[in-house]
């Protein structure tokens, strides 16, 4: 457990002794179901804390120039890239750092598949496909959604796969299931299974969210090994983002004021959800506060809490806490390692938290600490 005495606020603390165990179930369903599973970086690209990802797991996936550099650098291995539209100035970056291309068109595919052509490098191209089906509830994070912008349709697909593609690629579950995904194969192999046979890979992309608690992790394996039976001769992939760093980590603030309006009580705090939380926002969803009852209990002190932008919206609420809060007490957010850090923003000037790890020894490494130039560079 985390010393709060010795983790500066605000800061994003990812505790090692939980992370390993992430990978060390990961690693379990990969070797179990001879499988690939790799690190997706949209999720998560904390890159001090690789040495100890490689100890499991090998690779990663990107989704622009910086994301495939960084797993070229840092991960040491090529990436597997796609994106959903590449640019004659960032191409040749790419063939750079990657291992496998996937495309998001056809045109896309036709456009650029010369150049890997002519790079003389052995780069698995893919293409990436929409089976036009989804469980996931949110639009915002739905790839399948009805006009979807995000891969090929199997009605495009009538004349074949072109050559030069060796393998496909889909992404459709958002911190999904193992029955999600079965349902996902159904669909995925009674539209594209005729192409399998021309192709060496399949990529399941990511939402496979393995490290939850109520994750069936047998009927995945199972699952992906009946699969593998019926086509032995695919490599398959998966690349989840969340599971690798699920419930790994917390975001410390401190309350800085109680604001209180019309008896609404709003604590303020030294950071953001806009800014550092965007998900919550977003999805929406309530996070867990450690210490505070999730919803207000009647009687007790109840607080909304407050973020320190200016956005009117940058609010969520309400908490109940056993004892009234002051200024100075710590918040602790629960779980607050994926799609955080890799999506916050520098608005208002808002100080970044720091970001550290907790040790498995039980004290506090920290990766980074951000000030003044760092908000300054990025405006110029």
């Amino acid at each position: 457990m985390i010393d709060l005495s010795k983790i500066p606020s605000p800061c994003y603390v990812m505790e090692e002794e939980l992370l390993r165990n992430n990978l060390q179930l990961i690693r379990s369903v990969k070797d179990r179901a001879d499988v690939d599973i790799i690190l997706a970086f949209k999720a998560f690209a904390l890159w001090k804390s690789f040495p100890i990802i490689k100890e499991y797991i090998s690779h990663s996936t990107a989704s622009s120039v910086a994301e495939a550099r960084l797993a070229f650098e840092e991960m040491g291995s090529p990436a597997h890239t796609y994106a959903p539209a590449y640019t004659d100035e960032d191409f040749p970056f790419f063939l750079q750092y990657s291992s496998h291309i996937t495309f998001n068109s056809l045109s896309q595919f036709e456009r650029f598949y010369p150049q890997v052509k002519a790079s003389g490098r052995t780069i698995r191209c893919g293409l990436r496909i929409n089976p036009e089906f989804s469980v996931v509830e949110t639009d915002l994070y739905n790839p399948s959604a009805p006009g979807s912008r995000l891969g090929v349709t199997v009605e495009h697909l009538q004349g074949g796969l072109p050559a030069g593609i060796t393998g496909l690629h889909l992404h459709n579950l958002c911190e999904n299931n193992s029955f999600d995904l079965e349902k996902t194969l159904e669909v995925v192999e009674r539209k594209f299974g005729r192409f399998f046979g021309q192709i060496e890979w399949l990529n399941l992309g990511g939402g496979h969210l393995m490290t939850h608690k109520d994750y069936d992790i047998e009927h995945l394996i199972a699952l992906l090994r009946a699969f593998k039976a019926r086509y032995p001769h695919l490599k398959i992939i998966l690349e989840p983002g969340s599971a690798f760093v699920w419930q790994t980590g917390v975001l410390v603030s401190t309350v800085t004021d109680i604001v209180e309006n019309r008896g609404v009580n709003t604590a303020m705090l030294n950071v953001s959800f806009a800014c550092h939380m965007p998900d919550c926002l977003e999805m929406p969803y309530k996070p867990v506060i450690r210490g505070a009852y999730q919803e207000a209990v009647p009687g007790k002190p109840t607080y909304r809490m407050g973020g320190n932008s200016c956005l009117s919206g940058d609010f969520m609420g309400d908490w109940s806490f056993d004892e009234p809060l002051q200024i100075g007490d710590r918040i602790v957010f629960e779980d607050m390692i994926h799609y955080t850090i890799v999506k916050t923003t520098m608005f208002n000037g808002v100080s970044h938290p720091s970001i550290g790890l907790w040790t498995k020894e039980n004290t506090f490494e920290r990766y980074r600490q951000f000030d003044y130039n760092d908000y300054k560079n990025r405006m110029s």
